[in-house]
């Protein structure tokens, strides 16, 4: 591994990834050598879709760029990042309350670990209402989530 490359980890859970992740990404890739969207794993977590078609979809979705890789991991997202030589993680932000939130997180980070950088983008106004959480009420609620994600997410097959 080039220790001079940009690696930039996208860490979330995914379930289910929205069109709003894909944009984040997408906006990214010009800034980094290698962007890895990670689907973090906690076990004491309830998750509407398994690991294993989480991971899928990323795949498929991330297909066309050769510098996107798709990975999971377990633990502390720093830890994961030292792990692949990461240096920057990417978030996205929709409103204050993300900021707030997020603001915290990446000191945190910093902190623990090593010169880490968070690299925040600014939702674009079409996909600032889109979050995962509500793309699996609708979904759970019988609604159409089409809108939302990507249309490499077949939803005839969701539950």
């Amino acid at each position: 591994m080039n220790s001079n490359q940009k690696i930039c980890v996208f860490p979330g859970s995914f379930d289910p990834i929205t069109k709003g992740h894909i944009d984040l990404v997408k906006r990214a890739i010009p800034l980094f050598d290698k962007i890895v969207v990670a689907v973090g794993v906690n076990t004491k977590k309830k998750y509407l879709f398994e690991l294993d078609r989480r991971l899928d979809w990323l795949r498929e979705v991330f297909r066309p760029y050769s510098n996107v890789e798709v990975d999971y991991f377990e633990g502390l997202t720093v830890r994961y990042c030292e792990n692949i030589g990461a240096s920057y993680l990417l978030r996205g932000l929709r409103n204050a309350s993300d900021f707030d939130y997020e603001k915290t997180i990446s000191q945190l980070n910093s902190i623990i670990g090593k010169d880490m950088e968070t690299i925040f983008l600014i939702s674009r106004p079409e996909f600032s209402h889109i979050s995962s959480t509500i793309v699996r009420e609708i979904i759970l609620g019988d609604g159409d989530a089409r809108p939302f994600v990507p249309e490499e997410i077949d939803l005839k097959r969701l539950t």
